[in-house]
């Protein structure tokens, strides 16, 4: 999982022209799931699913994991299993 967070906080350092450690350490400050605005989420999600090749569903789990990095993280990897899977 620390490998799709690490693409999650590229991604994110990215669209805001940031360095991912200080975004990260930043974020970390925070707290431990580390929180992000869910408006910057939209733009990472469709960068996420085009990298990964996914479709993430669009429910309420899925909207609410959009809060924090981790949870995040947990979704496209949980997509990408199920993706894997079928």
């Amino acid at each position: 999982m620390e490998d799709v967070v690490a693409v999650v906080l590229e991604l994110l350092a990215h669209s805001q022209g940031r360095d991912p450690d200080e975004l990260r350490a930043e974020l970390e400050a925070a707290g431990e799931e580390l929180p992000v605005d869910s408006i910057l989420v939209v733009e990472i999600l469709t960068r996420a699913e085009e990298r990964y090749g996914i479709t993430v569903p669009v429910n309420e789990q899925a909207a609410r994991s959009t809060r924090a990095v981790y949870t995040f993280a947990a979704t496209i990897l949980e997509t990408i299993k199920e993706r894997q899977q079928s």
